[in-house]
């Protein structure tokens, strides 16, 4: 299957300076992709990034490299076989801490890649060990009589870089494609944010207006407060009136049954009343009566012994009434008092109200 990617993030490239060995230098304008890739065939891991067509990273991780973090968002390690010291500068920390993860996490898999490698090469040294021992002369012979593919195909440095050429010529093609593809999301993005941005001011004028119809609704709405807390205010003094006007409507019903008892009792002593006429005019007569008496008590001195008991007797009678009749008065003169202050009372009322 070749190579394929493991990991990708994107960050920038830096290297460090080879004549001062202390300043960066770097490698990439902008941000660019960085990748793990893993060889199946050779059982290898490289790091990869390619700004355009430019390999600026082609760096195979080993046992014995270290990823140091300098900083929150910057880490490097050196490649002994590049001769130099990469340098990635991430966007957050959470992306260096992933990538140095990754790295640790690729270089124990390089480590055991490595030993299972020496393993199988020890056993196969000592297979051929034996198989030399026992047909050297063979060896020989294809040594001394191999054509030149045979003789090339024993050079293991041209065949790992042209291998290496062909892999880093299907990584640039690949970079190349994946370029094209951001390019064209990017574009993408770029005519979404112009979309976005136009919606943006849209709803930036909006805002302008639905402010200003809020400030309205908002002066408006304390209008109304206003209004309603003086209606409110209003109902307050008018439901305080009914309820004096509910007072002075039940005071009212209790002074006209009052006034009903009054007039009644007022009709009573009336009634009473119409008898003193016929009682002074019993009073009179008896008084006439008295004086004739008196005459005739001149003319009859003889009779007065006789009659002199019912004279006593008709005088205590009449003085008797008499004490009835004053009493009488007296009572229809406080009844009559009472009526008149009572109905002063009421017109008072009736002014008030």
């Amino acid at each position: 299957m070749g190579e394929q990617p493991i990991y990708t993030t994107r960050a920038h490239v830096f290297q460090i300076d080879p004549s001062t060995k202390k300043n960066w230098v770097p490698a990439s304008k902008q941000a660019v992709t960085v990748s793990y890739f893993y060889d199946s065939t050779r059982n290898s891991y490289r790091i990869i990034s390619v700004d355009g067509s430019k390999v600026i990273i082609n760096s195979t991780i080993t046992p014995n490299m270290t990823f140091t973090k300098t900083s929150q968002k910057f880490g490097q390690w050196a490649d002994s076989r590049a001769n130099t010291v990469f340098g990635l500068g991430f966007a957050s920390e959470q992306q260096l801490t992933k990538f140095a993860e990754k790295f640790q996490e690729v270089k124990d898999a390089a480590k055991l890649a490595k030993d299972k490698s020496q393993e199988k090469g020890d056993t196969l040294s000592n297979h051929s060990q034996e198989s030399g021992r026992e047909t050297p002369s063979a060896n020989q012979a294809s040594s001394i009589n191999g054509t030149d593919d045979e003789k090339i195909s024993f050079s293991p440095e041209s065949a790992q870089l042209k291998s290496e050429n062909e892999r880093l010529k299907s990584f640039v093609e690949q970079s190349n494609t994946t370029a094209k593809k951001y390019e064209t999301e990017l574009q993408t993005l770029k005519e979404n944010n112009a979309r976005l941005v136009d919606a943006l001011q849209e709803s930036s004028a909006n805002v302008e207006s639905w402010k200003k119809e809020l400030a309205a609704c908002q002066e408006e709405s304390d209008t109304l407060r206003k209004k309603i807390g003086e209606l409110e205010a209003q109902c307050n003094e008018a439901s305080q009136e009914k309820q004096r006007n509910a007072q002075l409507t039940v005071r009212v019903r209790e002074l006209e049954a009052e006034l009903q008892e009054k007039e009644q009792e007022l009709e009573n002593l009336r009634r009473q009343a119409e008898i003193i006429p016929q009682l002074m005019g019993e009073c009179e007569s008896i008084g006439a009566k008295l004086k004739a008496a008196e005459s005739k008590n001149k003319e009859l001195e003889g009779r007065i012994d006789g009659l002199q008991m019912d004279v006593s007797d008709s005088r205590q009678k009449q003085g008797n009434m008499k004490g009835e009749l004053k009493k009488f008065m007296d009572i229809l003169d406080g009844k009559l008092e009472e009526l008149h202050e009572f109905r002063q009372g009421l017109s008072k009322l009736g002014v008030d109200n």
